[in-house]
């Protein structure tokens, strides 16, 4: 038996969450995906997966099987990778990414022109959203996006974490002046607030002081599910917008926008590339997430957030004359 074949369509299964898909993303006919599972199931003499006519679920076995058969498998794709890092001098071929907006627009597109001088011969193909992305389904190769992690079934290497900012225009200072303290926030002003793409509900705010958390929901004259339209909201003067520094900082700097709630910091917001634990990819892949990693690197060097002021006193009265 194909032990490595069998532990591959496991995880795929899983993965899935039925047989069908698990055989149509592997291009082998269910009946020979079944049977690669029920070769395993009786090489580790027992039962890994429940099987109803309605719904498939692991068993206690199968879920510690699945844990150790995703990581080695992993570590087989780190390694072979390796090997064709040092063989293979110029890697080639196609990738497929998914970004999310923010990071798509503002630091991957601009900086994938130096990407491609280094490897000439990879082609991206880059989608752009905000939307959950199904890995699998969607048949992508890697997805960096921001937030928590909430599936440990994939591989994830954390690229940092960007930091945010709250800022209002200029002309949204002059109609409404400047949040003085969250409560100030919540209870007098604007707020353009995400909602969530799964669950359809906005996004609270956290706001932290002295290493104390205060966290709320405020009241919203637009909520919205794509970060890139975030700040347009804010740069238009629609209301008090969170955002990433990296996505503001040009704006920042230019006096689009003012920094607002000095005294008070956003918690910053983690990014991982996440890839599929099974798929092999060999050199482009590993030479893609190291040029992502070294990315956000000098990106936060760049953006520390003692480099953007804050909107003080002058900073309002120059708004005002706008009016």
């Amino acid at each position: 038996m194909d032990k490595l074949g069998a532990m591959d369509a496991f995880v795929r299964v899983v993965k899935a969450g039925n047989f069908s898909r698990a055989a149509e993303s592997m291009g082998i006919a269910k009946a020979s995906l079944t049977r690669l599972v029920q070769m395993l199931e009786a090489e580790v003499r027992t039962p890994l997966l429940n099987r109803t006519t309605r719904r498939m679920t692991m068993t206690e076995a199968g879920t510690a099987y699945y844990e150790r058969a995703v990581q080695i498998l992993a570590d087989i794709e780190e390694m072979e990778g390796s090997i064709l890092d040092d063989v293979k001098a110029a890697p080639k071929g196609r990738l497929r990414v998914d970004v999310g907006a923010t990071v798509g627009h503002f630091l991957i597109i601009p900086a994938l022109a130096e990407f491609h001088r280094r490897y000439p011969d990879i082609v991206i193909d880059l989608g752009v959203s905000d939307r959950p992305v199904d890995l699998i389904g969607d048949n992508v190769d890697c997805v960096i996006r921001g937030g928590e992690l909430t599936d440990q079934s994939v591989i994830a290497r954390n690229l940092g974490r960007l930091s945010m900012v709250v800022a209002v225009s200029p002309e949204y200072a002059h109609d409404y002046g400047l949040p003085t303290d969250p409560e100030d926030l919540e209870q007098n002003h604007r707020v353009v607030n995400y909602f969530s793409h799964r669950t359809g509900r906005t996004s609270p705010w956290r706001l932290m002081r002295d290493g104390v958390m205060t966290e709320f929901r405020p009241k919203h004259v637009l909520a919205i599910n794509d970060s890139t339209s975030n700040i347009l909201a804010g740069l238009n003067g629609l209301g008090v917008v969170r955002t990433t520094t990296v996505a503001a900082a040009s704006y920042l700097r230019s006096g689009r926008l003012l920094r607002v709630l000095p005294e008070w910091t956003v918690p910053p917001l983690p990014v991982h590339i996440v890839y599929p634990s099974n798929r092999r990819h060999g050199a482009r892949l590993k030479v893609f997430v190291d040029w992502v990693v070294e990315l956000f690197r000098r990106t936060e060097e760049a953006l520390l957030p003692h480099a953007v002021p804050f909107a003080d006193g002058r900073g309002v009265a120059d708004a005002k004359t706008l009016g």
